[in-house]
């Protein structure tokens, strides 16, 4: 191969490649079926061999010490990279599998005007930012560690920890009152009533006691919202504290909290435990996790 081919052949990425491949599926895809079933077989008795070919070399090049660090090196290449996952001769990346896990719940959280974004991956520890309406919500937490740390967890045991970042809220006119993390929402919950709407002035902290647990309910603007009667701090019992100005100030050691979020004004990495809560013919029901 003379300099010039080579430079052409160095210039062509895997992006081109992927837009050549995706035209000819659209021409194939105006084919016929006994057309469009040819080129498939023909497509698939391809692949087999190729699959056969690379694995037979990728098992003798793992063989030689040497050869096997020329390997671990060209898989950085993303059109060899590319290739081989096809094939199903490499495992997918760690961030690939956590993407994955992040797309298994984007759909509920799309439906509430919400979305998630992977910002770093430090194994053990990952972290997720969600956004959208899932960022302002007051079951956040609940869509945190029942939607996005399961499915992260079980698409990759190795991450133990899921940290969540400062999300971008958006507010959204089509978001309801009775809206509650996508993932509080399913047949196993159980929903216990809590009080009428009109018992929950706007702006203003209510003490209620629900099955020998105590809760703190606030309606604030269009939504309500249910935290366990606890500081994050030392448990201590916040029903006497201050809420103006959207903030309730512990009245024990004043940490001080968003109280439409549930955040720890005070130290960012603590949070108010967080219950589900639904509004329903002007019933408020709560759903203890």
């Amino acid at each position: 191969m003379n300099t010039q081919a080579a430079s052409v052949v160095a210039e062509v990425d895997l992006d081109k490649f992927l837009r050549d491949i995706a035209a000819l599926d659209t021409i194939v895809d105006t084919w016929d079926d006994q057309q469009k079933n040819t080129v498939n077989a023909l497509r698939l008795a391809i692949d087999a061999l190729n699959k056969e070919a690379f694995a037979r070399l990728i098992k003798a090049l793992k063989s030689d010490p040497a050869s096997l660090s020329v390997l671990v090196e060209a898989v950085n290449d993303p059109v060899i990279y590319s290739v081989l996952r096809h094939h199903a001769l490499l495992k997918p990346s760690l961030n690939e599998r956590i993407e994955a896990a992040l797309d298994s719940v984007r759909p509920m959280l799309a439906g509430h005007g919400g979305n998630v974004e992977l910002v770093s991956v430090e194994p053990p520890e990952a972290t997720v930012r969600l956004i959208g309406a899932c960022s302002g919500c007051p079951a956040s937490e609940l869509t945190l560690t029942e939607g996005v740390e399961k499915a992260i967890k079980e698409y990759c045991p190795e991450i133990t920890v899921i940290n969540r970042a400062k999300g971008i809220c958006t507010n959204s006119t089509e978001t309801p009152i009775n809206f509650v993390s996508p993932f509080a929402i399913g047949k196993d919950k159980v929903w216990l009533f809590a009080a009428m709407i009109d018992e929950i002035p706007q702006n203003v902290l209510v003490t209620k006691e629900i099955n020998g647990t105590s809760v703190l309910l606030a309606r604030i603007e269009d939504r309500v919202v249910c935290y366990q009667n606890a500081c994050a701090h030392l448990g201590m019992p916040l029903d006497g504290g201050d809420l103006a100005d959207g903030k309730l100030t512990c009245p024990f050691h004043n940490f001080v909290y968003d109280i439409q979020s549930g955040e720890c004004i005070t130290v960012p990495e603590v949070q108010l435990h967080t219950h589900a809560v639904r509004v329903t013919d002007n019933r408020i029901e709560v759903s203890f996790t």
